[in-house]
C-alpha cells in the first residue's frame, strides 16, 4: 500500500489553516461593517459622533459631556447643534473669583431667575430636564413641569465656607443648587419637605436625583449629608472622580 507523502499532507493542512484565517478575517470585517452601521444609527453610543443633547442617553454620552469641560467652544457648538437657546455673557471678576465662561439658558424654566453658569452646566441642565425631570413629572406625578426652583449658581466662596480650603465649584458658576419643582397643576415638590414625604413625591425626587447622574459629574442630595437636606447640588468638576449620591 502506497504511503501518503507527509509534505503533501502538511501543505493541505497549511492551506486549510490559511483558508480558516481568511474566513475569520472576513467574519470580523463583516461584523465591523455592521457595527459601524449600527453606531451611525445610534449616535448616543458612538464616541466619534458629535454630541447632540436631543439624542437619548447612551454609552458615549457621559464621555462626551465630560469632554465639554475643557472645550468651551465645542460646548457652545453643542448647544447650537442641539437647538438650545442661550446667551453668551461677558466674563467677569468678583473678589477673588474670575468667571471666564458665563452661559445663560434663554428659555429654561428656572425660578426666581435664570443664572449664568458654565456651558457644561448649561448642557447638563438641558439633558437633565428633557431626559429625566419632564419624564418623571409625567410618569410619576401625572402632570407637566412648570418651573424648577434653585438656590443659586455663582458664589465666590470656598467649600463649606472655610477660609483656606479648596474653592467651591460655585466660585466659577460651575455648579447649581436645585431646591424644588413646581408642576402645571400647582403642586410644589421640594427637597426639604418631600424627600421623606408621600410615596409619589419620594419616588419622583429620587428619580430626578438619579437622572441627574447621567448629566452631571457630581450630584449631591440629602443622602449625602445634612448640608444638602434642602437641595440637590449639581456640578461638572470631574466626571471620573465625581459623586452621585
Amino acid at each position: 500500500m502506497a504511503r501518503k507523502n507527509p509534505w503533501k499532507i502538511s501543505r493541505k493542512i497549511g492551506r486549510f489553516k490559511g483558508d480558516r484565517r481568511v474566513i475569520w478575517l472576513l467574519v470580523i470585517f463583516a461584523a465591523a461593517i455592521a457595527g459601524w452601521g449600527w453606531l451611525e444609527g445610534h449616535p448616543e453610543h458612538n464616541p466619534w459622533a458629535p454630541l447632540n443633547l436631543r439624542d437619548p442617553i447612551g454609552m458615549a454620552t457621559a464621555g462626551k459631556l465630560a469632554a465639554l469641560k475643557d472645550d468651551v467652544e465645542e460646548c457652545r457648538a453643542t448647544l447650537v447643534r442641539s437647538e438650545v437657546a442661550h446667551n453668551v455673557l461677558p466674563g467677569m471678576e468678583r473678589g477673588a473669583c474670575r468667571l471666564a465662561d458665563r452661559t445663560q439658558l434663554a428659555s429654561y424654566p428656572l425660578s426666581p431667575n435664570t443664572p449664568a453658569v458654565t456651558c457644561p452646566v448649561a448642557a447638563g441642565l438641558e439633558v437633565w430636564r428633557t431626559k429625566s425631570v419632564e419624564t418623571a413629572v409625567r410618569e410619576i406625578l401625572g402632570s407637566e413641569l412648570a418651573r424648577v426652583e434653585h438656590l443659586g449658581a455663582f458664589s465666590c466662596r470656598r467649600m463649606y465656607g472655610s477660609e483656606d480650603g479648596p474653592w467651591s465649584e460655585h466660585a466659577t458658576a460651575n455648579a447649581i443648587d436645585i431646591a424644588a419643582f413646581v408642576l402645571a397643576d400647582g403642586r410644589r415638590i421640594s427637597v426639604l419637605n418631600d424627600w421623606d414625604g408621600d410615596e409619589d413625591e419620594r419616588q419622583f425626587l429620587r428619580a430626578v436625583r438619579d437622572g441627574a447622574c447621567d448629566a452631571f459629574a457630581t450630584v449631591l442630595s440629602p443622602d449625602y449629608n445634612a448640608a444638602h437636606a434642602d437641595h440637590f447640588h449639581f456640578d461638572q468638576q470631574s466626571r471620573w472622580s465625581g459623586t452621585c449620591r
